[in-house]
């Protein structure tokens, strides 16, 4: 009996000690993946390049879509709202996600729209970021345009084929019905309406060059 006792105490003992070790090398792991989380968020908001990139150019790495989890931004949204162009086309370069979304929905290109910056919204565009992407609100990147009154950007986003008539859901108008509501974008209206410039490269490319 005092064997049997002794013997199930040892078999305790021995799980107490496996489970002990575990715990033990459960968060080495979990700490490492923090480590470079943290690092890397770190290192694009001080825009330390080097370590960066050795985070980012390990075989495998999958740290340059990683969010904070504090704000829900990831590093595209963080580079496009300070607008810093070299540090924006270095990720998108490496791959980052161009649709990514913060904690309320938005895409880099929201992002691009809601502060008027173009040449981001471009890029975007180039690597194939979706132009009618909608946000917690239902906003789309033209109806924050739009809204900002930016005719430039309307433009841009319009000839690149983004959707007009893609309601929000906040009081289910489309960026067309903004513009139009607001008497003092008649020439975003006319944007609007007008439809998608075909550039003169576009249009020989459909019907073939002129004949003189």
């Amino acid at each position: 009996m005092h064997g049997s006792t002794l013997h199930k105490i040892s078999n305790k003992a021995v799980a107490i000690l496996v489970a002990a070790l575990a715990s033990l090398l459960l968060p080495v792991a979990a700490q490492a993946q923090f480590s470079d989380t943290y690092n890397f968020m770190r290192g694009v908001r001080d825009r330390d390049f080097a370590t960066v990139r050795d985070l980012v150019e390990q075989p495998g790495s999958t740290v340059i879509n990683i969010r904070d989890r504090s704000t829900g931004d990831a590093a595209l949204h963080i580079v496009t709202r300070e607008r810093d162009s070299q540090w924006l086309l270095y990720l998108l370069r490496q791959n980052a996600n161009p649709d990514i979304r913060d904690r309320e929905g938005n895409t880099p290109l929201h992002i691009a729209a809601q502060i008027g910056y173009l040449e981001a919204a471009d890029w975007l565009r180039i690597v194939d970021a979706d132009l009618n992407a909608r946000n917690n609100r239902g906003e789309t990147p033209l109806i924050l345009a739009v809204q900002q009154r930016n005719a430039a950007l309307v433009r841009q986003l319009v000839d690149a084929g983004a959707n007009p008539d893609i309601a929000d859901s906040v009081i289910g108008l489309s960026a067309r019905d903004y513009a139009v509501r607001d008497g003092r974008s008649g020439d975003i209206v006319a944007i609007i309406e007008a439809g998608p410039e075909i550039t003169a490269e576009e249009e020989e490319a459909v019907v073939g060059p002129s004949v003189n």
